[in-house]
């Protein structure tokens, strides 16, 4: 064996024993692998669906969303017609999706912090109650509770004739929840361009008051100087450019009411129902994330003459928040995801519409679902970075 031969063999060995021993480059070897598998199986999939789509004569691509949708949708937050596009129905049942899922998630949150607080509660009555509302909605299908609420609880109220009036010219019946609707005037998209300002004020006010607590030791009103800047900065303006905003009422003609706005009995229904579905599981994230802080905790607060309301929630919440935001953000993607079964009572999201109607009319069932799946996986993906981002903001040790 002549040296070069030698010398060729010894640098193989090493790269040999770089591959196994070394974990740097064993990672790289594996990650590439498996990147080239992944490439090569999708494009094995890609390829066999489209020489069956062309074996069975089915059309495949995205011109279908210009196509006339001519169905009509009962919830239209944007400008919808017979004649739009099915592109136009999918933004409304995108955009209906967003508003049920970022609703859903603030009610809940609300609902199962209180809950899961009240499950703590030395009150005797009010822990047993938060214990039955638990230990009940989060054992009952979410489906047999949305269809409790729209078919065993809103559709028998009664007509819009003898329905409930309520303040400011509101009206509940079984055609849903009537109240004016506004109608902003000239000058009105100033007030919401403040409202972005007000909250980038108010999350300065927070840094500052935080770097002045840790160098002075004094606290600042945080909470009440930036409800003051996001609610009282965009009234100032309002008022200041002489409140362009009107109101149109509704009126009952004949059978129903014509004018105004109305939350149609459906959104209604998925609010309650997937809100306190999943409020049930926050609650008790809540509590086992507050179970998670030493008592030394509490009781180092009491000596120092902190009312319990002010020990849970300047000492005992924010410790808490490290361990109850993870499970958290899973609850806050289950209640997105959840927001499809919205479809068996009628609500136009975006599986109604786009996956259902859509589908139905064109045939384009790859492309269709696709879309669907992409947007549920984006929206998803969304709300996990929010979370995390947010997680990182409130963890105790800086990283």
């Amino acid at each position: 064996m002549t040296l070069r031969d030698k010398t060729a063999d010894d640098s193989s060995r090493s790269w040999v024993r770089a591959v196994l021993y070394d974990a740097t480059i064993r990672g790289w070897v594996f990650q590439g692998l498996v990147l080239i598998f992944l490439v090569l199986f999708s494009a094995w999939v890609i390829h066999n669906t489209a020489a069956n789509l062309r074996a069975a004569n089915i059309p495949f691509g995205f011109d279908f969303l210009n196509m006339r949708a001519g169905f009509d949708i009962s919830q239209k937050p944007i400008n919808y017609t017979l004649d739009s596009s099915h592109a136009q129905a999918f933004k409304v049942g995108l955009i209906n999706t967003i508003i049920l899922s970022a609703l859903g998630i603030v009610f809940a949150t609300i609902i199962g912090f209180v809950v899961g607080i009240s499950r703590l509660s030395g009150n005797w009555l009010l822990a047993r109650a938060a214990t039955v509302y638990v230990e009940t909605l989060r054992n009952v299908p979410l489906l047999l509770q949305l269809l409790f609420w729209y078919k065993a609880v809103l559709s028998v109220l009664p007509g819009p004739r003898q329905g409930y009036m309520l303040p400011f010219a509101t009206n509940l019946s079984n055609r849903g929840l009537t109240m004016p609707r506004p109608i902003p005037g000239a000058g009105f998209d100033i007030v919401l361009w403040i409202v972005p300002v007000a909250v980038v004020l108010a999350w300065a006010v927070a840094r500052w008051a935080r770097r002045r607590q840790v160098a002075t030791g004094q606290s600042f009103p945080v909470f009440r100087a930036s409800l003051g800047l996001i609610i009282g900065l965009p009234l100032v303006v309002f008022l200041a450019i002489g409140a362009p905003l009107t109101f149109e009422y509704p009126e009952l003609k004949g059978f129903n009411f014509v004018g105004g706005m109305v939350i149609h009995p459906e959104l209604t229904a998925m609010l309650l129902g997937i809100s306190l579905y999943t409020a049930s599981f926050i609650a008790e994230t809540v509590r086992a994330g507050i179970l998670a802080v030493s008592t030394g905790q509490s009781e180092a607060a009491f000596s120092l003459g902190l009312r319990p309301s002010q020990t849970m929630r300047l000492i005992i919440v924010p410790q808490a928040m490290r361990v109850i935001i993870p499970p958290l953000t899973s609850q806050y993607l289950n209640l997105t995801k959840n927001s499809s079964l919205a479809l068996a009572i009628g609500y136009p999201d975006l599986v109604a519409v786009f996956a259902g109607s859509t589908l139905n009319i064109t045939g384009h069932a790859i492309e269709v679902i696709a879309i669907t799946m992409a947007v549920y996986l984006a929206l998803s993906l969304i709300t996990a970075a929010l979370m995390n981002w947010f997680n990182s903001r409130v963890a105790l040790v800086e990283r």
